[in-house]
């Protein structure tokens, strides 16, 4: 699997889960805390789909995509893990650069809390991140997966079961 923006994002919350996602082993479908988010981003911003463009690029999807601003909106339900989210965005502009693209900005974006974040890349930023793409591809090709990191945001995870099981 191609390292993407949703690596990159799990791979700051939870190296298990970015492990587990990556090899094909998703339980996003069973969760109502997962499908409450997509709510949020479907209809936070019904006008959304006329302003802005969807946009893929090197396998890369960006669901809001503003061209002649150069911006790139993500939607997210929570701030609870705004780092991951911040990354996210900051992968998203840095696939842009690599396609060309020059003078990309981000807006991280939180409806429900009535937030919004501007997220810019640094070069330190860039090096940063082509760490992290080599990281994940040895983590997601690994053949073990990593341990339970048993912190509280596990609680609202969609693999929680998965994880804590007890036989």
């Amino acid at each position: 699997m191609q390292v993407n923006a949703t690596l990159i994002n799990l791979y700051h919350v939870c190296k298990r889960e970015c492990w587990l996602h990556a090899n094909g082993i998703r339980f996003e479908h069973t969760s109502d805390l997962v499908y409450e988010g997509k709510l949020i981003h479907e209809e936070s911003y019904p006008q959304r789909p006329e302003r802005y463009e969807e946009l893929e690029i090197d396998g890369i999807k960006i669901d809001f995509y503003d061209a002649r601003s150069k911006v790139v909106h993500e939607i997210k339900k929570s701030d609870k893990i705004e780092e991951a989210h911040r990354w996210q965005v900051k992968y998203y502009i840095y696939v842009l650069e690599r396609n060309g693209v020059e003078g990309v900005t981000g807006i991280l974006e939180y409806p429900t809390l009535r937030q919004t974040e501007k997220v810019e890349l640094t070069d330190n930023d860039r090096e940063q991140i082509k760490n992290m793409e080599k990281d994940i591809e040895t983590l997601i090709t690994s053949d073990t997966c990593p341990p339970v990191i048993n912190s509280k945001i596990c609680k609202n995870c969609s693999y929680y079961e998965f994880c804590y099981i007890i036989e």
